[in-house]
């Protein structure tokens, strides 16, 4: 079973702004969800309530990008790419 992943305009428009070695670690780990975009070593669930389930991967130790799963159409939607500080600063510590 195989994801496709779609990165919305904001989550892309930060992809593009990093330089073109991050840029492409961010992309190949973002690749790695297709096979499995499950919880696991790098992976984690996030409990937020009221919310659909939203996931975290962390990136390299450098970048956090935030995702979501449908699971009836096979997707896996990339909602924010960000460095880990921004990330803690604007979601918090969960």
């Amino acid at each position: 079973m195989t994801f496709r992943i779609l990165i919305n305009k904001k989550a892309l428009e930060s992809i593009r702004s990093l330089s073109e070695k991050s840029r492409r670690i961010v992309m190949e780990k973002l690749k790695t969800l297709q096979d499995d975009p499950y919880p696991g070593s790098d992976r984690e669930r996030l409990h937020v309530h009221g919310r659909e389930d939203t996931y975290r991967l962390h990136i390299s130790r450098t970048f956090t990008a935030f995702y979501r799963i449908h699971e009836p159409e096979l997707e896996v939607h990339i909602l924010a790419v960000m460095s880990i500080g921004q990330a803690h600063k604007r979601y918090g510590w969960f």
